[in-house]
């Protein structure tokens, strides 16, 4: 295997999304949407520290830059889903939680590493917790349309979160 395979990333599930739809408008569900757009832990952080990962990696690690870059736009895909989900739900799909009264996204809400390990070791952990919010609100909501959605986009981050963890040991 040549070191352009080695370095390739499949950063793709191969599967479809379900249709993004609600049983009906649910103000406990919207909030969940909106923590999963603009909290801590949430899709709009991802992008904005893996579009970051992408940027600061190019000089020196095009593959990682390209890996990270396309996996800032899955997670844009998921951005928007929720951003639909919130909105159906009955929310405004501002970027901010209705945790806290209310609290917009900030870029402060991701780390800025200068060294490589560090970037990618925090994007292991971003991955992981998204997948427990994510399974949490899964095991709890009852509209099923949601909880596809919410299995759909698992599967992406348990495969960002192999894709991280293999890269982490090659550097």
């Amino acid at each position: 295997m040549d070191d352009n395979q080695a370095n390739k990333c499949n950063y793709k599930v191969n599967a479809p999304y379900p249709p993004v739809r609600v049983a009906g408008p649910n103000p406990l569900y919207a909030c969940e949407m909106l923590g999963n757009i603009a909290d801590v832990v949430s899709e709009m952080s991802d992008v904005t520290r893996y579009f970051y990962i992408a940027v600061v990696t190019k000089p020196h690690y095009s593959w990682i830059s390209k890996c990270f870059h396309d996996i800032s736009i899955v997670e844009m895909r998921h951005l928007n889903i929720f951003a639909e989900l919130a909105l159906l739900l009955g929310a405004d799909p501002r970027l901010w939680s209705c945790r806290d009264y209310n609290r917009w996204w900030s870029p402060s809400f991701i780390g800025y590493p200068p060294e490589l390990g560090a970037l990618i070791a925090e994007s292991i952990k971003a991955e992981e917790a998204a997948i427990s919010k994510y399974s949490r609100q899964a095991n709890t909501i009852c509209d099923l349309n949601i909880v596809a959605i919410l299995h759909r986009i698992i599967r992406d981050e348990e495969h960002h979160l192999q894709i991280f963890n293999k890269m982490y040991g090659r550097i």
